[in-house]
């Protein structure tokens, strides 16, 4: 008889629960008004969007937008990859032609182009520990690195880095023993 108490007041308590998060469904007009409240949102944030991207080339800023909708193929589909401005090593040239804002999580590439007038490399622990590397190409070589500390260009060239943004923060790629401003890439990761 004890027994069956206990496995009655069981069952009664399992299903107390499930009736009381039972919840009655919206009613049609509550989420009309929704939706048209999200539209809205929407319209005023794609406006905010252009206003900022016209700023942000008056004021000399790479942002990159990156898409976060991931397709059949994950993160690293093609589609989700945003092709960032080029960075240029070459003697008495700007590294970059301004900042670049990532938000993290973001699947990008960049092209760094040297010209061979002297040689040069790009160095940058920090910023290298704060993405995953996907590959780097060279001469339709591609190098899956584990890690990277920095590039160095002996010749001419053009490698190819692709990777994903992941740690939000301030990083710079410099050439080495260089100090003056034009002579870095500042990355801006949010």
């Amino acid at each position: 008889m004890t027994r069956l108490l206990t496995i009655l007041m069981v069952m009664a308590g399992l299903a107390a629960p499930v009736s009381a998060q039972e919840a009655p469904a919206p009613k049609p007009a509550d989420a009309a008004a929704h939706a048209e409240h999200a539209t809205s949102e929407n319209a005023k944030d794609d406006d905010d969007d252009e206003e900022e991207e016209a700023k942000a080339t008056e004021d000399g800023v790479h942002e990159a937008g990156a898409k976060f909708d991931f397709g059949f193929s994950g993160m690293l589909a093609r589609d989700n990859r945003t092709q960032l401005a080029p960075l240029t090593l070459a003697s008495g040239k700007p590294v970059a032609s301004g900042e670049y804002k990532l938000k993290s999580g973001g699947y990008y590439r960049i092209d760094i182009t040297a010209d061979g007038s002297q040689e040069l490399a790009l160095s940058g622990g920090d910023f290298f520990r704060a993405i995953w590397v996907n590959e780097i190409v060279i001469n339709d070589i591609e190098i899956r690195p584990m890690g990277v500390h920095s590039l160095e260009f002996d010749d001419a060239g053009t490698a190819s880095l692709s990777f994903v943004a992941i740690v939000p923060g301030r990083y710079t790629l410099s050439i080495p023993g260089s100090h003056g401003e034009t002579q870095q890439a500042v990355f801006n990761i949010q």
